[in-house]
């Protein structure tokens, strides 16, 4: 029997802030009481906060290790998805689903990533040699040529969770106002004409492709019985596409109008914690934090920046006024319960001991201690 007590914390439960202790056994959280623990084996937190485990539904940050440049493909799969790991436990993040990008239509190469990352994944955890639990999330991009034919074989993969339908064509979604899609781009110093032609194949693709292989992707999560989410949802007609196929989440809904449609009709909604640590989204859409006032904002997601998910969640607590408990709910509880994992989430008697020790600087938390299962892992 292992055990542990951490004592002289503000604990942060789905419901209040209690300045007490919390004891572990056996990887569980067995109790939350009250004031200070008097024995000398107690860890003191010195009034530190004490938050749920932070858990992730949705990050690109995975390649950013497994391509740390431009054309760079690192040469051990398996170290940078050890820094990856590494990153997000960090970031006090103790469940994540690595967003597996599938569909290569927008960004050539990142097809080649697929093996490599998901057999990182499954070696690492076979190994025992990853600090948070990693799952997958399969972000499907409707319009690539082969993406039906790369995501069959993974649909049974245990691992998988959620299968996410995306869209990024110019001129829709995400990137309904064309001007944003060609700043973006400009990043990449390509002449215009090249430009103009990746524009036409990506339309060519988004007609000749796009509503077959949405069906396909469908049926298929269907069938294996997987969380359908629908990415950068616009107009209310997409959220209501999304509701008849299944669809639980709106992932990164661009318009005010969509979100609420998403609402309306069940869905849960997912936002960038980048967008509410800028204040705004990088593409011009829709801001989180204008959401999350309105009542329209059920969790968020690092996206492609791990710290910022922490970071969010006190900004909307210290900014628009959000309790602290609803404000760690959109980045831990209200996530678990989207994806299916009713084991976590929250400080709570019989949940995983998945816990983070946060100190709080002016404007900025600030991650000490992070434990999975009982276990110190950053």
């Amino acid at each position: 029997m292992t055990s542990m007590i951490l004592t002289n914390a503000r604990i942060v439960t789905a419901d209040a802030v209690i300045d007490g202790t919390v004891e572990v056994e056996n990887g569980l959280i067995r109790s939350i009481s009250e004031g200070r623990s008097a024995l000398p084996s107690a860890i003191d937190l010195e009034g530190d906060h004490l938050l749920p485990g932070l858990v992730e539904m949705h990050t690109d940050n995975m390649e950013k290790n497994l391509e740390p440049r431009p054309g760079v493909k690192w040469p051990s799969p398996m170290a940078a998805v050890l820094a990856h790991d590494a990153q997000i436990a960090a970031a006090g993040i103790t469940t994540v689903l690595d967003a597996i990008s599938i569909g290569e239509a927008h960004k050539p190469g990142r097809d080649s990533f697929i093996d490599d990352s998901i057999a990182g994944v499954v070696r690492g955890l076979e190994a025992d040699v990853l600090r948070a639990d990693h799952k997958l999330h399969l972000r499907c991009e409707v319009v690539g040529a082969t993406v039906v034919d790369l995501v069959r074989p993974h649909m049974d993969n245990p691992l998988v969770r959620v299968i996410s339908l995306m869209d990024h064509t110019p001129g829709q979604r995400q990137w309904r106002e064309l001007t944003h899609w060609l700043q973006y781009h400009k990043a990449e110093h390509l002449p215009p004409e090249v430009v103009q032609e990746r524009l036409d194949t990506l339309r060519a693709a988004r007609e000749r492709y796009g509503e077959t292989h949405r069906r396909e992707i469908v049926a298929l999560a269907q069938r294996h019985g997987l969380i359908i989410a629908t990415h950068d949802d616009t107009e209310p007609s997409h959220v209501d596409e999304a509701a008849r196929e299944g669809a639980a989440i709106s992932e990164f809904p661009t318009t005010r109008e969509a979100a609420a449609r998403a609402h309306e009709l069940g869905l849960a909604t997912v936002m960038g914690s980048p967008n509410v640590v800028r204040g705004s989204s990088h593409s011009g859409n829709v801001s989180a934090r204008e959401l999350a006032r309105d009542g329209l904002l059920d969790g968020l997601s690092s996206d492609y920046v791990p710290v910022s998910l922490l970071h969010a969640a006190f900004l909307l607590w210290e900014d628009l006024g959000l309790s602290l408990p609803q404000a760690v709910a959109m980045v831990s509880g209200n996530t678990a319960r989207m994806i299916g994992l009713t084991d976590r989430g929250s400080i709570a008697p019989g949940l995983r001991a998945d816990m983070v020790r946060v100190r709080l600087l002016p404007r900025l938390p600030v991650v000490r201690q992070v434990w999975r299962t009982g276990k110190a892992v950053a």
